[in-house]
């Protein structure tokens, strides 16, 4: 976790193992081997701290409202699209292309008003690399997201909930780590032996909801600027 800079616009939302600044330029990826996995205590610490707090729902909306703006402007330039895409890129996430593949099977086959894809001009990137701060999904508030995937935190969680939870953020889910393992943004919260990377019925209907019905207003805005 981090805290949100408001005086650059940079926000970020990750699955709860520590607290720590950054900026919302894409990260560095290291190639020094992996840090060592922060322990539960530490974890558990990280979760109790940003759980609830106002700088992580601010973080979390802000990513979401940076991706739906691009998927807006889309939109916008292409009037007679009929499905509401959210873009992708994984070419800087190599080590992760099977579970980014399993995570956006996962979401399109939980939700129906948005789906996910890979492909060129994306509306958020993912990344990879070493960062003690774990995994998390960041925005500069200019429409620029993207989501950084750790190689520990992913050796020590089921790395496709990782990548699952941390993508329900760009689809506008907010953490929840004092949750069950059956949901899936309940992130670390459970333990490492919580393996589930499906979102439960809530969280589905809450990212069909937004895109419905926030996704208007996103278009509407992205048409008069």
């Amino acid at each position: 976790m981090r805290h949100l800079r408001t005086a650059v616009m940079s926000a970020v939302a990750g699955l709860g193992l520590t607290l720590a600044a950054t900026s919302g330029t894409a990260p560095a990826v290291a190639a020094a081997p992996a840090p060592a996995a922060p322990s539960a205590a530490t974890a558990q610490a990280g979760y109790t701290a940003y759980a609830d707090s106002k700088e992580n729902a601010a973080a979390n909306k802000a990513f979401f409202d940076a991706v739906m703006k691009s998927v807006a402007e889309k939109r916008a330039a292409q009037p007679g699209a009929l499905a509401v895409t959210v873009v992708y890129s994984a070419a800087n996430a190599p080590t992760f292309r099977s579970q980014i593949a399993s995570s956006t099977s996962i979401w399109n086959s939980s939700v129906s008003n948005v789906k996910l894809q890979e492909g060129s001009n994306a509306d958020f990137v993912y990344y990879e690399g070493n960062d003690s701060r774990g995994s998390y999904a960041s925005t500069d508030g200019h429409g620029s997201g993207y989501i950084f995937l750790d190689y520990a935190q992913n050796r020590q969680y089921n790395s496709t909930r990782v990548t699952a939870h941390e993508t329900g953020h760009v689809l506008g889910l907010p953490d929840h780590y004092s949750g069950p393992c059956s949901e899936l943004m309940s992130g670390g919260g459970p333990g490492t032996s919580c393996t589930n990377a499906y979102p439960n019925s809530t969280e589905r209907s809450r990212v069909n909801t937004l895109w419905q019905n926030g996704f208007a207003a996103a278009l509407a805005t992205a048409t008069r600027s």
